[in-house]
């Protein structure tokens, strides 16, 4: 019998005027950024939140807290990186993520492909077990209002023999 696991994670960032977008561990062209204490990619932190539940291993702020400033400004991929190998550590292995993006502006759909071969790189898995759509929220709460990003992740893992 396998040992399946399955993870959600969401996440959410304000955004401001001036700031850099980075979504799926690529950077997005917009007039607003993420604010956060990272890279404020939500997608990645989303989807870390979910790995690290799945495992029954806390969450993301439990292992990269927003007080350290050793991480001030990292690259989310760096923190997924490590949550992989914190995965891994455990025994456990990807078995697919389905993942979504609220977001108003910019549409994101020519950039999915690429996010996806960046993700896929860093977890080292297939880049077709990485599901990622984006929506808006037709123009209502902070997401509409262009105040906010939010993302959602649902991951599937399995504990290796």
């Amino acid at each position: 019998m396998m040992n399946i696991k399955v993870g959600f994670g969401y996440d959410v960032h304000k955004l401001g005027e001036g700031e850099e977008l980075w979504i799926g561990g690529i950077k997005v062209e917009h007039t607003k950024g993420s604010i956060g204490h990272s890279d404020g990619d939500v997608l990645i932190h989303a989807i870390c939140d979910a790995l690290l539940g799945a495992a029954n291993m806390r969450d993301i702020g439990f292992h990269f807290p927003d007080t350290d400033p050793s991480i001030k400004g990292i690259d989310s991929k760096i923190l997924l990186s490590k949550t992989m190998l914190l995965l891994r550590e455990a025994g456990y292995e990807v078995g697919n993520i389905d993942s979504t993006v609220a977001l108003e502006q910019p549409k994101l759909k020519p950039l999915i492909p690429k996010m996806q071969e960046v993700l896929a790189r860093v977890m080292t898995i297939d880049k077709e077990d990485i599901a990622i759509k984006a929506t808006t929220t037709e123009k209502l709460g902070f997401v509409g209002t262009q105040q906010g990003i939010a993302a959602y992740a649902t991951v599937l893992i399995q504990k290796n023999k």
